[in-house]
Parts: C-alpha cells; sequence; structure tokens
C-alpha cells in the first residue's frame, strides 16, 4: 500500500513558475514509477509527465515538454514538478499518481496507476 499527498499547487500568473511535490509513504516506494496527471473542469483526467523508478527515464506530454520537469528523490519517497513558463491551459487539479513497473519503465495512461493522491489545484491568471 503507497499513500500519496500532493502540495505546492496556487494561484500563479502566466508566464510564472511553480513546484509541485508529491510525498509518498508506505512499502517499496522506490520501486514504483511515478506520474502527474492533470483535470481541468469539464475535461478528462490527462497525462502530464511521469518518471521511472529508477530515475534514469522521464516522458512528457507535447504540451508541457520543455516547460515542465519531473524528478523523484528515492530517499525522501518524494517526486517533484517543476513548472515553469505557466499558461491559463495549465489551470487544474494536479494528481499524481503510483504504478508498479520495471525500473526503467514510464507509465502514462491512468490505467497503468493502483495508486493516487487527493490532488493539488494550480491555477494560471492571464
Amino acid at each position: 500500500q503507497v499513500q500519496l499527498v500532493e502540495s505546492g499547487g496556487g494561484l500563479v500568473q502566466a508566464g510564472g513558475s511553480l513546484g509541485l511535490s508529491c510525498a509518498a509513504s508506505g512499502r517499496s516506494f522506490s520501486t514504483y514509477a511515478m506520474g502527474w496527471f492533470r483535470q481541468a473542469p469539464g475535461k478528462e483526467r490527462e497525462f502530464v509527465a511521469a518518471i521511472s523508478w529508477s530515475g534514469g527515464n522521464t516522458y512528457y506530454a507535447d504540451s508541457v515538454k520543455g516547460r515542465f520537469t519531473l524528478s523523484r528523490d528515492n530517499a525522501k519517497n518524494t517526486v517533484y514538478l517543476q513548472m515553469n513558463s505557466l499558461k491559463p491551459e495549465d489551470t487544474a487539479v494536479y494528481y499524481c499518481a503510483a504504478g508498479p513497473a520495471h525500473r526503467l519503465v514510464v507509465l502514462t495512461r491512468p490505467t497503468q496507476y493502483d495508486y493516487w493522491g487527493q490532488g493539488t489545484q494550480v491555477t494560471v491568471s492571464s
């Protein structure tokens, strides 16, 4: 069992930056692939970024590539999503998720993840 708690959301102007954290508790965090998804009002949950449990591989949605950076610190059971050059269309509730995978594999579909956090709101004003 893995429990996930996101933090770091808030309100920022377009062009600004925010850093999200996802702290995990429970067993075997370091062997779980991690990901971030987001959901805007009236829209489906969409993939944002993913990282393998080794930390060696990352993958980003085209909409955030070059602006967001995902990293993890297995010693601290935490993953970090640094978001730069934010746009109003980045406004959403952001969720982190954990799923079992091979050490080099990234997971991009929600159904591949077993555990989810409660979400944190990110609002980007124009």
